[in-house]
C-alpha cells in the first residue's frame, strides 16, 4: 500500500504548512518555565510544578513522572531526556492539541521514555512519534519525516506508548520509526490519514503492538520494512479502509520486510466511507502483503472485508515469498484469500494450512498451496473485480472517539519502568492465542461490525 501523501487531505495539509511555524506550544516563549520538586527521582505536575508540558519535561531527569492535569494543552512536545515518563492524570481529559498548525503532538528521541494516559489529537503529521530518525523529526511538508537519506539507520532503543488515544491527525496516530524493542498498547487511533498506527524501519524489531482499536483511519495498521521479533496480537482492526497492511518500500531503508507475527487479530469491515482516502484508494482490504516476506498469520478473524480477506502481490523488483496462512477464520469477505503478482515478479512458497475459508484466487489454494511447502515453489497468481472505492473524507472531519479506559491509578503510581527489551511471546505464548470473537474489543470501538 502506497506511503505517499493523500489525495484527500492535499489541499488541507498544503494551507497548514504556511502556519505550521506559528503559534507554537503554550509555554514556548515564556520566561516561567517552572521548578522542579527536589529530589533523586520526582513527580513534576503540570501546571503545579511548571506551566506547559514542555516546560515540565525540560526540567526532568532521567527516573521522573511528568504528571499532567486535565486540560487542553496547545503545543508540541518533545522528550529528548531517557527514562522520563509522561501520564496524563485523565486520558480523555488531558489532550494535546496541534490546532492544525504543529506537525507532532509527542515526539520521543530518547529511550525508555513511556508515553501514557492522554489524548493526541489535530496534528498535520503525528499524534505520538518515536524515533531515531532526525529527518523524521523534522518532518518537512510533504515528506512524511522518511529517512531516505545517506545517513546510516540510527535505531532509537526502547520505548512504551501505553493507554493513549490518537485522533484526527494528518499521516500516523502512533508512528515507531527507526526505533525498537518497544510496545504499543491498550491504544486507541482513529481518523490517521495514513495510518492509525506504523511501525517502520527497524531491524530486528522487538515490538510488541496489542490490545489497541483502530478504527476509522485509511489503514488501521501499517508495517513497512520492519524485520524480526515483530508481533501483532489481539488488537481491533475494524472499519478503516484497509484494516492491516505488511509492506516493503523504497522510501525507506532496511528493506525488504520480513518475519512479523500477525496473530489473534479481529479485522473486520473495512470499506469505511467516512474515513480519509490514501492516494493509492486501497478500500475493503482486511490484511495487504506487498513485498513482504516469511511473516505468519495465525488464528485471525478477518470478516466483511468487500474487496479481499487476505492478499497478497509485490512489485517488480520486491517478492512476497514464504508467507505462513494458518488456522484463521475467513467469512463473507468477497474473495477471502487473493494472490496476485506481476508478470516480472512471482512469490515463492507462500502457503496456508488449517483456515476456514470459501474462496481464493486462484482457487483451490487450500489444496494446492497447503503448508509446507518448498521454500522455492512458486506462488500461483490471478485476478479478481475489486470494486471502485468511494471518495474519502478530510481527516479532520472524522467521528470524535468515545470515552477510553484509563490507566489504572494514574495518579499514584510513579515512573514506569520501560525495560531494554520488551518481553516478546514465545512460542507457547503464541500457541496459546485463540481465535478472537467478533466482540473482541468492541466496548472501545465506535464501528459496530456488521
Amino acid at each position: 500500500m502506497s506511503r505517499l501523501a493523500l489525495r484527500a487531505t492535499a489541499a488541507v495539509l498544503g494551507v497548514l504548512t504556511l502556519v505550521a511555524g506559528c503559534g507554537g506550544g503554550g509555554g514556548d516563549d515564556r520566561s516561567d518555565r517552572g521548578r522542579r520538586p527536589e529530589g533523586g527521582q520526582v513527580t513534576i505536575r503540570v501546571p503545579g510544578d511548571a506551566p506547559t508540558i514542555s516546560a515540565a519535561v525540560s526540567l526532568a531527569r532521567s527516573g521522573d513522572l511528568v504528571l499532567v492535569a486535565p486540560g487542553v494543552y496547545h503545543e508540541s512536545v518533545r522528550i529528548d531526556t531517557a527514562r522520563v515518563t509522561l501520564r496524563g492524570e485523565s486520558r480523555d481529559k488531558v489532550v494535546i492539541d496541534g490546532q492544525l498548525r504543529r506537525p507532532n503532538g509527542v515526539v520521543v528521541t530518547a529511550p525508555g521514555v513511556a508515553v501514557e494516559n492522554l489524548t493526541v489529537r489535530r496534528n498535520t503529521q503525528n499524534g505520538v512519534l518515536v524515533t531515531g530518525s532526525a529527518a523524521a523529526v523534522s518532518g518537512l511538508p510533504g515528506s512524511g519525516g522518511y529517512d531516505t537519506g545517506d545517513e546510516p539507520v540510527r535505531l532509537l532503543t526502547s520505548f512504551l506508548v501505553s493507554h493513549v488515544t490518537a485522533t484526527r491527525n494528518g499521516l500516523y496516530g502512533i508512528y515507531a520509526f527507526s526505533a525498537r524493542n518497544g510496545v504499543i498498547q491498550h491504544s486507541y487511533t482513529s481518523g490517521g490519514a495514513d495510518s492509525g498506527i506504523y511501525v517502520g524501519q527497524c531491524r530486528p524489531c522487538r515490538i510488541v503492538v496489542r490490545d489497541n482499536v483502530s478504527e476509522l483511519n485509511a489503514v488501521g495498521y501499517e508495517n513497512t520494512n520492519a524485520s524480526g521479533e515483530l508481533y501483532v496480537v489481539g488488537n481491533r482492526l475494524a472499519g478503516n479502509r484497509v484494516g492491516l497492511t505488511i509492506n516493503s518500500d523504497h522510501q525507506e531503508k532496511l528493506l525488504p520486510q520480513r518475519d512479523t507475527v500477525v496473530a489473534g487479530n479481529l479485522i473486520a469491515d473495512n470499506q469505511q466511507t467516512r474515513t480519509p482516502e490514501q492516494a493509492d484508494g486501497g478500500w475493503g482490504i482486511g490484511v495487504g502483503v506487498d513485498g513482504g516476506s516469511e511473516n505468519q498469520f495465525l488464528r485471525n478473524r478477518i470478516t466483511g472485508n468487500t474487496n479481499v480477506g487476505l492478499m497478497i502481490t509485490a512489485t517488480a523488483d520486491l517478492t512476497a515469498d514464504r508467507n505462513r496462512i494458518t488456522e484463521n477464520t475467513f467469512t463473507a469477505n468477497a474473495v477471502d484469500i487473493g494472490w496476485t503478482f506481476t508478470t516480472a515478479t512471482r512469490g515463492q512458497g507462500n502457503c496456508l494450512r488449517g483456515n476456514t475459508l470459501r474462496t481464493t484466487v486462484p482457487a483451490r489454494l487450500a489444496a494446492t498451496a497447503s503448508c509446507p511447502l518448498p521454500g522455492t515453489s512458486p506462488t500461483p497468481s490471478g485476478t479478481w473485480r475489486s470494486p471502485t472505492a468511494p471518495a474519502g473524507i478530510p481527516f479532520t472531519d472524522v467521528a470524535a472517539p468515545g470515552p477510553q479506559p484509563e490507566f489504572p491509578r494514574a495518579t499514584s503510581t510513579g515512573a514506569t519502568a520501560v525495560p531494554d527489551v520488551p518481553a516478546l511471546p514465545s512460542a507457547a505464548d503464541l500457541g496459546s492465542v485463540t481465535l478472537p470473537p467478533p466482540s473482541l474489543l468492541a466496548e472501545r470501538a465506535r464501528v459496530r461490525i456488521s
